[in-house]
This record gives structure tokens, C-alpha cells and sequence, in this order.
């Protein structure tokens, strides 16, 4: 097949890692036949420092006209000022709302090799295979904002549409899986979350009665993640409470640079990207771990472009690399020689 994919490297590791998805992207090509054209643009700090934008036109155009979008990484002390009219996560923000990218799905497994990395029990972590579906363009990060010397507010907003796309995404998900699905609110405080739990129930009721729903407070899920991993099949929850949620589970796996994740809307198009950010302290030293983004790569290959065998093959090909002890400094055992960012790629390439 032929298809077009806009790389957005962005800022801190995101050029280093990205590098090495488009190099795994190239591979398949090869191995199976397909023409993947790659084009660069520019996306954060980036884009600020070049174009005075965290999201030029020329770059949503692009995106608009591509397949797919494979991220690294946006955001650094540069532009970390909370108070700049234009920062770096804006331009993350606002193509995922131009392109209605609305579900953010974050798988999480473990690796047997990489057990010792997390700093739980082995036990805890026997038999974790979950997936998180963060809505991701509503909620507080979209809400009206206000802010004077004293006072400042974010409003947190749901509509029953909002809520139920991406339910029902989940649901579709849950139906592929262990058909469990947990919807994660604070309905014992937030109109909003009353609102997501009503119109959970309702949807589930209605249109998938195979499945099991359960409703679990945001704190309670958050203790949960730490004792019970492994009790979770599918996971559906709001922006903020998805995005720090997430964020505790690399923890399962030993690092973020292990998680990849999808943004996907109504049509094949998705944005696909590492869950760990620009990590600016590492910047340039070649360390990066490069997993989180060759996973992102067989879950674009999977869900934009419809090549399930070889998504799977990038999966099996990342496993064999761990397998083989081909692991970065931030899941190498204490002691234990780490290899660099290129060399994990090249890992991978030579087991595809």
C-alpha cells in the first residue's frame, strides 16, 4: 500500500526517537511491500522558536492531507513559562481538537524481561494487560479560562455527545478484549462526572449488555492501578483524570519510554505518539528510550492504515529486542551495560 505520514518530531527527545519509529516505519516498508511517504513539520517549542506558533498552518495543513501523524515530544525549560501567551502543549492541544481527535488509547503491558524495572511486586504485576481510553479534547484543558492577580479558573465542561463517542469507543475496544469495562469519575463531587456516569450507564445498557461496566471514584482508581493492576481490562475516562492516570501506570511497566499511545477520531486518520514527553534533562545524550515510539508505530500501522500482521510484527520484533537484554539506561538493571537510542532501534530493525 501507499500512504503518507507526518512526522512532528517536536522538541527534547522527540527528533531522537522519532528517528528511529520512521527508521522501523522504513523497515516494514521494505519487508512487506509498502511506499510510506514521510514529510517534517514543525509542532512546539519548535515551531515557536521558527514560525512564532506552537501550530503553523503549514502544519495542520499537512496533517490534514496525511494518513497519519507519528509525535515525539513537545514542551522544555525554554519555553516553560506559565505565564507566555504561547507555549509548546498549546500546539499539542490544538491539533488534536483541529483533527477531532478525541480518544486517546494507552495500552499498558509487561514485559517478563522487564519486571524488575517497576518498583512493585512481581506479584502485583502478574497477568497486567490493560487500555486506557482518555477523552481527549473536552474537559478542564478546554474549558473557559480566566486569570487575574488573585483569583484564576479553569472550567470543566462534557457534553452527552462528547461523553458517549467516546464511551462507545471504549465499548467497541472492551467487546475485542475481556469484555470488562471500568468507567473512572468523581461522581460523588463533579456534575460533569454525574453526567459521564449517567451517560455510561445508558450506553452500555442499551447497546452493549455483554459487557461487564463498573464505576470506580478517580482516587480509588488511582489506588487501585498501585495494588490491583491487573484487575483492569479497559479503562474509559475524562482528559485530566486519563492524563495523570496514565502517567501513574508507566510505573506498571517500568518507564515511560515503554508506552506508546493513539489519538484517534471518527475517520482512519490518528496521531500517534510516546506517553513520556520531551524529558529536556536527556536531551541530545542519545539515551532516549525509543519502545514507547516504535509501539506508537504498530499501533499506527494497526488502527490509520489497516496492516494488522505487521503491527504485530513490530510488537514481536520490540519484544525479541528486550528479550535479547537490548535495554536503555531507564530499564537496564542496576550494573548492567544500557544501549543507546540507535542501537535499541537497530535492535528492532534486525529482529523484523
Amino acid at each position: 500500500m501507499k500512504a503518507s505520514i507526518l512526522v512532528l518530531a517536536g522538541d527534547g527527545v522527540g527528533p531522537e526517537v522519532t528517528a528511529e519509529g520512521t527508521r522501523v516505519l522504513r523497515a516494514v516498508g521494505t519487508k512487506f511491500g509498502h511506499t510510506f511517504s514521510l514529510r517534517d513539520g514543525l509542532l512546539g517549542g519548535i515551531a515557536i522558536d521558527r514560525m512564532g506558533t506552537a501550530l503553523p498552518a503549514e502544519t495542520l495543513a499537512m496533517a490534514r492531507a496525511s494518513d497519519a501523524i507519528l509525535l515525539g515530544a513537545v514542551g522544555g525549560p525554554k519555553w516553560d513559562d506559565p505565564m507566555a501567551d504561547v507555549r509548546p502543549e498549546q500546539g499539542l492541544l490544538a491539533i488534536r481538537r483541529e483533527l477531532g481527535l478525541y480518544a486517546n488509547l494507552r495500552p499498558v503491558t509487561i514485559h517478563p524481561k522487564l519486571v524488575g524495572a517497576s518498583t512493585l511486586r512481581p506479584e502485583v504485576l502478574k497477568g497486567v494487560d490493560l487500555l486506557v481510553v482518555r477523552e481527549l479534547i473536552g474537559g478542564i484543558y478546554f474549558g473557559e479560562k480566566t486569570r487575574a492577580p488573585d483569583r484564576a479558573s479553569d472550567l470543566c465542561v462534557y457534553t452527552s455527545d462528547e461523553v458517549r463517542r467516546v464511551v462507545r469507543r471504549a465499548c467497541e475496544l472492551a467487546r475485542g478484549r475481556r469484555k470488562k469495562l471500568t468507567s473512572v469519575d468523581k461522581a460523588n463531587v463533579l456534575e460533569s462526572s454525574r453526567l459521564w456516569r449517567r451517560i455510561t450507564e445508558e450506553l452500555v445498557r442499551k447497546e452493549y449488555p455483554d459487557l461487564q461496566l463498573e464505576h470506580v471514584l478517580v482516587d480509588a482508581c488511582a489506588m487501585y492501578l498501585a495494588r490491583r493492576p491487573a484487575s483492569f481490562d479497559v479503562i474509559v475516562t475524562e482528559n485530566m483524570f486519563g492524563d495523570i492516570l496514565t502517567d501513574e501506570a508507566s510505573v506498571l511497566a517500568g518507564s515511560m519510554g515503554l508506552l506508546p499511545s493513539a489519538s484517534l477520531g471518527d475517520g482512519p486518520r490518528g496521531l500517534y505518539e510516546p506517553i513520556h514527553g520531551s524529558a529536556p534533562d536527556i536531551a541530545g545524550r542519545g539515551i532516549a528510550n525509543p519502545y514507547a515510539t516504535i509501539l506508537s508505530v504498530a499501533m499506527l500501522l494497526r488502527y490509520s492504515l489497516g496492516l494488522e500482521k505487521e503491527a504485530a510484527a513490530v510488537e514481536s520484533a520490540v519484544s525479541r529486542a528486550i528479550d535479547r537484554g537490548v535495554l536503555t539506561a531507564d530499564v537496564a538493571p542496576p550494573g548492567a551495560p544500557a544501549v543507546t537510542t540507535v542501537q535499541a532501534g537497530q535492535a528492532v530493525v534486525e529482529a523484523l
